[in-house]
């Protein structure tokens, strides 16, 4: 809702087919909806994600290999395929965050030393657009695709004091919720401060809480 009242128009599944300058604005031509149309911007920002800077370090020479897209392959361990070589951080590939490194590293330098540690963590992820976007666990759709069972159960802001009286009920908290223990396997939240709520969401999935628990935490 907040994206359809700040742009004009949204187009989903475009692909932008070229783009050329024409005068002091840019020509873009794109393909959407089965049809191809040509138009006029006066600026356009081109985000096509981030590449690992993978090529230039001599990886060929040992025995760490690489996936299709260029990130160093390893194991829960981080360690690659050459024993002597760990990799963390993102070109270890994975969700390409900061504190996933961090984590990354202390898995790595744990095993270097002679521990034996295996990285399993819930890892959130946040989105600064607004509203913000923040999510942990499974999402539902790793979940049909592992075949997890699941319910969802859905808080829209709008039934929230505190959304009210900031005048941002444009939120909504969901979860899925393992339907034999009720244990919750993944909370997304949607709206503002979603990045400093999402924190109780991985101490929920992390510590293997319930929505009871969260509910009887809540609410006293």
């Amino acid at each position: 809702m907040a994206a359809k009242k700040a742009f004009k128009e949204i187009r989903l599944k475009a692909r932008v087919s070229k783009m050329a300058t024409a005068g002091k604005q840019i020509k873009v031509a794109m393909e959407f909806d089965g049809k191809k149309v040509e138009e006029l911007y006066d600026r356009v920002l081109v985000a096509v994600g981030r590449v690992p800077n993978s090529a230039d370090l001599g990886l060929e020479n040992t025995g760490a290999k690489l996936d299709e897209k260029g990130f160093v392959k390893v194991n829960d361990r981080q360690q690659t395929d050459d024993q002597a070589i760990y990799a963390i951080g993102d070109i270890a590939g994975g969700i390409l965050l900061a504190h996933k490194a961090h984590k990354e590293a202390r898995i790595a330098v744990e095993n270097i030393s002679g521990e034996d540690t295996v990285f399993e963590s819930v890892i959130p992820a946040v989105v600064f657009t607004d509203p913000e976007l923040a999510w942990c666990g499974l999402t539902e759709t790793e979940a049909k695709e592992r075949g997890v069972k699941y319910e969802i159960s859905k808080f829209p802001w709008a039934a929230s004091g505190r959304a009210l009286s900031f005048d941002r009920v444009d939120g909504m908290t969901k979860m899925l919720i393992e339907p034999e223990t009720g244990r919750v396997l993944g909370v997304g939240i949607v709206g503002y401060g979603a990045a400093e709520l999402i924190s109780e969401g991985v101490l929920a999935v992390e510590m293997g809480a319930t929505a009871r628990d969260l509910a009887e935490a809540l609410t006293g």
